[in-house]
């Protein structure tokens, strides 16, 4: 986050956070009641219908009683940062300054804990706003192991819910993302390669390739964000608190046996060390 009591200039920690410096300064138009309806509406559709462009989700807005225009529907999306499937659903945009990195997960079996993490961003609609959710999974266990809020699509809260896990959990071998600019961005990488992980990034369009964390956003909004509406930044970090801690520790997943994501995890960590 930028802090303007330091005595690093504005514009170099802007840098550092790969931040636009004018958006430290720009203050946005509060959001109208009818558009955060809207956007609501869209996150649930997109959510059911991924695959639904502007057009469509406009259809579907109108079979549902609202009467938008598809440039009104299309200027929403790209404040939530999403797309139709055939992109991606994403809230990351590309930075064509920052270096990409391969996908390494191609054919690669991932049966191991902290044999491979991922990492993705959502929109997180709220009663009066809404803010961006990013979290950290273990692919091999499904077992979230950091996650951070914020209201605003910047690295910072990324690199926060990264050093959470790493000093938590350890390292990882390789951690795979999309490319979005949050995890291209100097600031990101860099701390993975100080800490020799592995970099993969999913190829453009694919959104299957980071397929698990994809599902973790249908679980979180449906069985959380959705029925509870929350009021405030303050509140959806308490509620979202609970339901990862739900999510971790409660809800078992059928393809492990009726285990959690917390029984897995640690269960192959176990494994991992007895075997080392």
């Amino acid at each position: 986050m930028i802090d303007k009591e330091n005595k690093l200039p504005i514009t170099r920690q802007c840098e550092i956070l790969d931040l636009n410096r004018s958006g430290i300064y720009y203050k946005p138009v509060p959001l109208s009641e009818a558009d955060r309806d809207l956007m609501c509406q869209i996150d649930k559709i997109h959510m059911d219908y991924p695959f639904y462009g502007s057009r469509k989700i406009r259809d579907e807005l109108w079979s549902r009683g609202y009467d938008v225009g598809r440039d009104r529907v299309r200027r929403l999306m790209r404040r939530m940062g999403i797309e139709a499937l055939y992109v991606k659903p994403k809230l990351s945009w590309s930075n064509p300054k920052h270096a990409k990195y391969p996908y390494l997960l191609r054919d690669l079996q991932i049966s191991r804990s902290n044999h491979v993490w991922c990492a993705d961003i959502t929109y997180i609609p709220m009663a009066k706003g809404f803010c961006y959710l990013v979290a950290i999974m273990d692919w091999s266990s499904r077992y979230v192991l950091a996650w951070r809020l914020s209201n605003t699509l910047d690295s910072a809260f990324c690199v926060d819910a990264l050093e959470e896990a790493l000093a938590n959990y350890g390292c990882p071998e390789i951690f795979n993302t999309d490319q979005g600019s949050q995890f291209t961005a100097d600031v990101f990488t860099d701390t993975l390669k100080s800490n020799n992980i592995a970099i993969s990034m999913d190829g453009k369009g694919r959104w299957m390739d980071n397929v698990f964390i994809e599902r973790l956003w249908r679980s979180v909004k449906y069985e959380d964000v959705y029925l509870k509406s929350y009021a405030s930044m303050t509140e959806a970090k308490r509620g979202l608190s609970d339901y990862f801690k739900l999510y971790n520790e409660k809800r078992w997943h059928q393809n492990f046996d009726r285990k959690t994501p917390s029984m897995v995890y640690f269960e192959k960590l176990a494994q991992k060390q007895a075997a080392a």
